[in-house]
């Protein structure tokens, strides 16, 4: 590090007064205001957006200097409206200890030991998921559709085998409070930011009972809400219900949306490449066979042999970039590279910019896998974020994505309905419409 005292501001524009270019940015696709800045500015530039002023990081090393070698000086940070819906003890709230005991539990939640077991849920909600989209002639909503399927991969995490009551109580007012989770925040009754508050009550209160019985049973699982339950620090203190509630909701958010946005694009990627799409049906159709036409269960093992599935999947989340970037806070004054970034200024590493230069990808716009025939440089490729914040429930994520994938393409086909460009922000980007499709079982299939 520089002298602090030469560093200066990164260049870039803060707009006007009090509003800064949040304007801008909403009255444009998001990238295209980022791309734009970066192409005028270079990779560290300022702006000032949402009541923030804020230094935007569109370079590896710079994502890597915030989030990997000096996280210490940058905070996660959340707008007290969205950290009251989730819960203030939810673990990417913090730092420190507490952040990675927590982070650890969800680990150790969801090791290979654990994941091995969930193959064959996680199928039965697949094929129960497809199945009921193929009865009749019906048009849905695949990001919708897909929404429900992952909240059902998230409890099953969480909770094991789930008494079908609490699992219909949790979704009807998790839906409140994930409607809430971008509106405006307000507590006039009525708004959907009020609602969502009273749902987010109702959560806890449901958990509670969860809990309750739990310990009444004196179960021992291997779920997350196990892992919560029985953690003792080297104090022997253990956990409030209040941080246990805050957790399982922080990890239902981050596990429903983000899967479902990124399997929503993975099926209109195949379904936009026939070639492609038969290539991926050969690979899932020789497991299919090997599993005695389906009679055999899918494996794990099977699972983690899937290349050109595996490589359509890290193309999808290269090019959608679901999570575009980061927020964190500069705790005291820093300096990168000869531009100062000051304390409480948010900072945010450019995810989506850095998957999209053609340094690290070449021609980014084009759906590419066998770009991923070989390793991208480091720092240029986070889909789950990088360092000690990145996503903890990435394996349980992919190992989903892929038994999705292995069910749709050998038992279904599908065929979206209507004009197939657009994308629309919902905070992620998914394409128009939640990708409009109707879908029939394969016949032959009936396994």
């Amino acid at each position: 590090m520089t002298n602090l005292k030469l560093a200066k501001l990164p260049p870039g524009s803060m707009g006007w007064p009090f509003i800064g270019e949040t304007l801008q940015l909403y009255s444009q696709d998001p990238n295209i205001f980022f791309a734009s800045k970066q192409k005028r500015y270079g990779d560290v530039f300022k702006t000032h957006i949402l009541g923030c002023r804020c230094v935007m990081l569109a370079s590896p090393e710079a994502a890597r200097f915030v989030l990997v070698t000096h996280p210490h000086l940058f905070k996660p940070t959340y707008p007290k409206s969205k950290e009251r819906l989730i819960g203030p003890s939810a673990l990417f709230f913090h730092q420190g200890v507490y952040h990675s005991q927590l982070r650890k539990l969800v680990q150790n939640s969801q090791s290979p030991n654990t994941l091995q077991k969930r193959v064959a849920d996680i199928k039965a909600l697949a094929i129960s998921s497809l199945e009921s989209w193929a009865r009749g002639d019906q048009v849905i909503n695949t990001f919708h559709e897909l929404k429900k399927f992952s909240f059902d991969v998230g409890i099953l995490s969480i909770f094991g085998q789930l008494d079908s009551n609490y699992r219909e109580q949790l979704k009807e007012n998790y839906c409140i409070v994930n409607k809430g989770y971008n509106s405006f925040p307000t507590n006039i009754p009525g708004t959907t930011y009020q609602k969502a508050l009273l749902a987010r009550k109702r959560l806890k209160e449901i958990l509670s009972e969860i809990i309750y019985e739990r310990e009444e049973k004196k179960m021992v699982e291997k779920d997350l809400l196990g892992h919560l339950l029985n953690f003792k620090d080297e104090n022997g203190e253990t956990l409030t219900k209040d941080q246990i509630s805050d957790n399982i909701i922080g990890v239902l958010f981050a596990a429903q949306d983000t899967t479902a946005s990124v399997l929503t694009w993975i099926l209109k990627y195949l379904h936009d490449d026939q070639k492609l799409l038969e290539a991926v049906k050969a690979e899932q159709k020789a497991i299919f066979e090997a599993n005695d036409g389906g009679r055999k269960p899918l494996t794990w093992a099977q699972t983690r042999n899937m290349p050109l599935t595996y490589k359509v999947l890290l193309e999808s989340l290269r090019m959608a970039s679901i999570i575009s970037f980061t927020f964190r806070e500069a705790v005291t004054d820093v300096e990168f590279n000869g531009c100062l970034i000051p304390k409480g200024w948010k900072v945010m590493p450019l995810f989506r910019n850095i998957h999209h230069n053609p340094e690290f990808f070449s021609d980014p716009q084009k759906f590419d896998p066998s770009r991923f025939e070989v390793n991208p440089k480091a720092n240029t490729f986070m889909p789950f974020g990088n360092g000690v914040h990145s996503c903890p429930g990435n394996e349980l994520a992919k190992l989903e994505m892929l038994i999705f994938v292995h069910h749709l393409v050998t038992r279904f086909r599908w065929k979206v309905v209507g004009s197939q460009g657009g994308i629309q922000y919902d905070p992620f980007p998914v394409p128009q419409n939640g990708l409009p499709a109707r879908f029939w079982k394969e016949s032959g299939n009936l396994n």
